[in-house]
């Protein structure tokens, strides 16, 4: 009796064991030779079209172009985040990405405890020795983006559509609101959040809802900083039809190019190129060269800038874009200084 029950608890624990392996999804051979780089996505996961997707699509270039050995974990909930990072390190892995800054005191306490292998946090910020945070000027590519809105919209009303009420996504806000009234100094921002938890990035429900609030109220372009919960701005918009083959109102993406998800309804995306960070970290790991501390990407490094390609290039007049590159050079140049929301500087 005693050695069934030992069996069928040495079973128990297999089964346990493969549920937990089968989370980290593989890529490729398990080369020990190889760099192994393991990424946690946010509760968006990586098939979010937005944040978490420009993440996937840095490390998918990484192991293409370099010797590596690629993992991925989707937790699904905050509180799977911290046992998904420590799967990695107690594996041995070379890099450990997280992606998202509610990560970030996570990160710190799972670092603290694995202090020689290499960490990087997204938009997340730490003073470990071995942790890399790979921070945005959000504010800058964000005045691009408001200086096209406030040349396109025909009511002087604009939206913004934020995901969790937080700092960060304020500082998008911000700099969509000084690009626009340096068009507009009276032009009117509509501004809402979807919600104060995580779960605020992740229900087009209620993005879509407050959208169609903020159209009601009289904004034509609806400027969405939110995750999944975004896509529902671009439901909204769509709702509204078009007019003589053009549509009436319109959405700005964000983080990733975004203009293809709904053509002709989305003005433009403000990316924040999270691949090219994300890929470069890879490559420093790689190449024996991980540097902690700040890694801050602007407009300077080519980190934040809007998009352009054939799904919009009708929808943009020459002169919006004209305007918006010459502040794109001042910001460089330092003549025109954006707020950072978070700093308030």
């Amino acid at each position: 009796m005693k050695y069934r029950l030992f069996l069928l608890a040495v079973l128990s624990c297999l089964v346990t064991l493969l549920v937990s392996a089968c989370n980290i999804k593989s890529y490729g051979a398990d080369d020990k030779s190889k760099v192994h780089v393991g990424i946690v996505f946010d509760i968006g996961g990586k098939d979010d079209r937005s944040f978490n997707a420009a993440a996937w699509q840095g490390v998918q270039r990484a192991a293409k172009d370099l010797p590596i050995v690629l993992r991925d974990i989707e937790p699904g909930n905050p509180t799977s985040i911290e046992p998904a990072m420590r799967a990695f390190a107690e594996r041995g892995y070379d890099l450990i990405i997280g992606v998202g800054f509610a990560q970030a005191p996570i990160m710190e306490q799972v670092a603290k405890d694995y202090p020689n292998i290499h960490f990087a946090i997204i938009d997340g910020v730490s003073d470990l020795p071995n942790v890399a945070s790979l921070v945005f000027k959000e504010q800058e590519g964000s005045y691009l983006v408001g200086i096209l809105a406030a040349k396109t919209t025909k009511t002087n009303t604009l939206g913004f559509l934020g995901g969790m009420d937080i700092g960060l996504i304020h500082r998008f806000e911000k700099g969509y609101e000084e690009g626009a009234k340096s068009v507009n100094p009276n032009i009117t921002i509509i501004q809402n959040y979807v919600g104060v938890t995580d779960s605020a990035w992740n229900n087009p429900g209620k993005g879509k809802e407050l959208s169609l609030a903020q159209i009601g109220k009289g904004a034509d372009v609806i400027f969405t900083a939110a995750g999944n919960s975004g896509l529902g701005a671009f439901d909204a918009v769509e709702q509204q039809g078009k007019v003589n083959g053009r549509a009436t109102h319109y959405v700005i993406g964000v983080d990733s190019n975004q203009n293809m998800l709904k053509p002709g309804f989305v003005l433009t995306s403000m990316v924040k190129r999270v691949d090219n960070a994300v890929y470069n970290i890879v490559q420093d790991v790689v190449n024996h060269r991980f540097s902690p501390g700040l890694h801050v990407f602007g407009l300077e490094k080519d980190g934040v800038g809007y998009a352009m390609d054939n799904n919009n290039k009708d929808l943009i007049s020459p002169e919006a874009i004209q305007e918006a590159e010459e502040a794109k050079k001042k910001i460089i140049a330092g003549q025109i200084k954006v707020t950072d929301a978070m700093t308030n500087q």
